[in-house]
């Protein structure tokens, strides 16, 4: 309050003295806005040119807060092209100052998070990009830039820690289930076991692609594009089937029944040669590992089983897959002469003279 006071009574009384400082900060501010503009208008095609979103991410993140260091650079300008009091001089000071690493941690923790979410997938051993990811590196940055300005403010933060650590248990208490779904999160991420884009199934039957896994639960989209939503403790938790794991290729198997008049030897020729033919013609099946036929289940009731196993790319490619071989195998039958019987009973009744 001294400071300011300071201020108000030298404006009052020599207010003559205050048309250069402003007229400094004005030009200060007009320039800079016009530096900004030539600076966009350049580095646009620079941004077209570049192979990755880096520099649109930088761009953008120095775009918002241009005008705030040319604000504080106009008002430095201007306190020193004045005659202000040593007092007065000193608290603009530090409010330029605290100004100045506030601005530069936004910046930074904007920089951090953009960058994190547009790179890190393609770092070996990374974290999964997820919110909780994001999350995690824009609170480094933020906690980094507030030990910087207590710091350079002179305040000690052993104090500070020592409260915090003291409040902490009481926090800690209170926010359990928060803190539960925090840290299990952190587990998910980090153990790589589930990852963003990966299709997975819980134990408890709900099922989909990771989406995103966030600070209190993880988002699955399910096939019929509805999201779900489980509290990351509860994914903790469950038994999960992850179909991505150790890779996308998924197994997967037809059983087909025959007439008992049917050659074994002939249908498993068919079956083959017209799974071969499908694996090049059908999008998501894969020719390799070759498609295989084994006579199995075997002896049916009224039907010979067979079991047609191949490869898909991914687990939604099975629908489709599936549904193009079946139609296809049930055209070279016919054409083959081969039959499917429906089922059947033979019935045999004795009457009471027989033996």
């Amino acid at each position: 309050m001294g400071g300011l006071g300071a201020v108000q009574d030298f404006l009052t009384q020599h207010w003559r003295q205050t048309i250069v400082p402003l007229s400094v900060w004005a030009f200060t501010l007009a320039a800079g806005y016009a530096a900004k503009r030539v600076l966009l208008r350049l580095s646009r095609p620079w941004a077209a040119r570049s192979k990755g979103p880096t520099a649109g991410i930088v761009i953008k993140a120095l775009q918002g807060q241009f005008m705030v260091w040319v604000l504080i650079l106009g008002t430095h300008l201007a306190m020193q092209s004045s005659v202000l009091p040593a007092q007065a001089t000193l608290w603009i000071g530090r409010v330029l100052l605290v100004l100045w690493i506030l601005s530069l941690t936004i910046v930074s923790s904007r920089l951090a998070g953009e960058l994190i979410r547009f790179h890190s997938s393609g770092i070996p051993g990374a974290l999964p990009v997820s919110t909780l990811s994001q999350t995690l590196a824009q609170l480094a940055v933020v906690i980094f830039g507030i030990l910087v300005l207590l710091n350079l403010l002179g305040i000690s933060i052993t104090p500070i820690l020592t409260a915090l650590g003291v409040g902490g248990l009481a926090v800690a208490l209170a926010l359990q289930d928060t803190l539960s779904n925090l840290f299990a999160g952190f587990y998910v991420a980090v153990a790589r076991q589930v990852r963003l884009g990966d299709y997975i199934r819980l134990n408890t039957g709900e099922e989909g692609y990771v989406t995103d896994i966030g600070w209190r639960c993880t988002t699955i989209r399910a096939l019929a594009n509805n999201m779900i939503i489980i509290p990351n403790n509860k994914l903790g938790q469950a038994i999960v089937t992850n179909f991505y794991l150790p890779d996308k290729r998924l197994g997967v198997s037809i059983q087909i029944g025959v007439s008992y008049d049917c050659d074994p030897d002939q249908v498993e020729r068919v079956l083959l040669e017209e799974a071969r033919t499908a694996a090049s013609e059908i999008p998501g099946m894969l020719a390799d590992p070759a498609p295989s036929v084994s006579f199995d289940p075997g002896f049916g009731d009224w039907a010979l089983g067979f079991t047609l196993g191949y490869n898909v790319q991914e687990f939604a490619d099975q629908f489709r897959v599936r549904h193009e071989l079946r139609k296809r195998i049930l055209k070279r039958l016919r054409r083959e002469k081969i039959d499917m019987p429906f089922p059947t009973r033979t019935i045999y009744m004795r009457g009471q003279g027989d033996a």
